[in-house]
């Protein structure tokens, strides 16, 4: 069940940090090279030069990306570029984005939570490189930059309605704007009241990880860590927490976007081949143009249709018999994970049809991941990929259902839409030695 906390966050000033859009950053998995080197050039203050900064070749133990990390957010501190709230409290965190032709928003908050891994539903597998990455950070820095984003269901939204009341007729403290012209804005809630309503509201309630899987793994690890070596916390912002940002699904705005697979490293693969081994089990369809590929996996939605690109190919392939999926689908797994989209593509395509396990997924030896369709055809039409696969979204609502039965989609099941900022808030540990 959900334990929350108030806390003083550190927040960057303005007056001596500059405009807040400068110095934000997508999350550190969303930091390409060209987008590192844009949010450098944005400001020298800029978070990035703290989640994700640039390696160099004279990089060594003693010196590399997670000591300059550390380096930077002292040298923030220390001369007031980032300061931290005097008063403990939650923080409302606005999203307003476009999203398929309509103007959307979604409204949520920031607190900590109690790292409780038996209480919190995790719906997606992790990959080990990330995890090690995050942990290297976190041991140099003791902080919190990133968001873990958490759903929870409250039907009666007593929480969202105290928050929104409480912030009615106020200026945000934090405002900015994303690379997509998103608008992201953040206040302060530090009445008692208010607070202890929306503790009380949440505390029956479940949590699911939408986005940040890997952060929440990583802050449980290094919990344990702490722990083994007789560490103890100091503050209520230590490292037996995490900052979250809490989404309530009955509200409004909330969006997720698919994430497409794109294959390489396939040895004498040859598309005829391919379609005629998947014909067993899926419809095979031909389309002229890759538009028309996308468009028929659109609407093949709910028949479990997915798009198939090599070059020069436009295909789909729709599932013949959901009753078939008993007969190809894990024994061990609920109907519920049996029929997402994902899965299906997982176990009956990758798996079944070139033999990439589940262990192959994790070390990322023949599947890449890309939101973008643009990017993912140049990638195949380009030969750097051998195979890029179209599906379509998992929702809220079979995330939830999975969660609940305490079973993981594949990694990568769902990108929700816009990403949460980093830098809008961030905590600092206090730890007894």
């Amino acid at each position: 069940m959900a334990n929350i906390i108030p806390f003083r966050g550190y927040r960057f000033d303005p007056a001596k940090a500059g405009d807040p859009s400068t110095l934000v950053s997508p999350p550190y998995d969303r930091v390409y090279d060209d987008v590192r080197e844009d949010l450098h050039n944005k400001s020298p203050h800029n978070i990035v030069r703290v989640i994700k900064g640039k390696p160099t070749a004279a990089d060594n133990e003693q010196s590399n990306v997670y000591t300059r990390a550390a380096d930077a957010l002292d040298q923030w501190i220390e001369s007031g570029i980032l300061v931290r709230d005097v008063e403990p409290g939650f923080y409302a965190y606005h999203q307003d984005y476009s999203f398929g032709g309509e103007r959307l928003s979604r409204k949520g908050f920031i607190a900590l939570g109690k790292l409780e891994p038996e209480k919190v539903h995790a719906h997606e597998r992790t990959l080990k490189g990330p995890k090690e990455d995050r942990l290297r950070l976190m041991r140099a820095t003791e902080g919190n930059f990133g968001h873990i984003f958490m759903l929870y269901n409250d039907p009666d939204r007593t929480a969202d309605r105290a928050i929104a009341k409480s912030i009615e007729g106020t200026s945000p403290v934090v405002e900015a704007v994303d690379a997509d012209g998103n608008q992201h804005r953040v206040w302060r809630i530090t009445d008692p009241a208010v607070i202890s309503v929306v503790q009380e509201a949440l505390a029956g309630r479940d949590l699911y990880i939408a986005d940040g899987h890997h952060r929440y793994e990583t802050a449980v690890n290094f919990m344990q860590e702490c722990g083994q070596k007789g560490w103890t916390p100091a503050a209520p912002e230590s490292f037996d927490v995490r900052m979250m940002t809490l989404f309530n699904i009955a509200e409004p705005g909330m969006s997720i976007r698919p994430i497409y697979r794109l294959v390489h490293g396939l040895k004498d693969f040859d598309i005829e081949r391919f379609v005629s081994q998947a014909e067993e089990q899926f419809v095979v369809s031909r389309h002229a143009s890759f538009d028309a590929m996308a468009e028929a996996t659109t609407a093949g939605r709910k028949d479990h249709t997915f798009g198939c690109v090599a070059k020069g190919a436009y295909i789909t392939l729709k599932l013949r018999d959901e009753a078939s999926l008993a007969q190809w689908m894990p024994a061990d797994r609920s109907d519920d994970w049996k029929r997402l989209d994902v899965s299906i593509l997982h176990t009956m395509v990758l798996e079944r049809l070139f033999g990439i396990d589940a262990k192959a997924l994790e070390e990322q030896t023949h599947v890449t991941y890309t939101v973008d369709l643009a990017k993912g055809l140049e990638a195949v039409e380009s030969g750097a990929e051998q195979l890029f696969l179209v599906l379509n979204p998992t929702s809220a609502e079979e995330v939830v259902r999975v969660a609940d039965q305490g079973e993981k989609m594949p990694q990568k099941s769902t990108d929700f839409y816009p990403k949460l900022l980093t830098g809008l808030v961030l905590t600092r540990m206090e730890i007894n030695k």
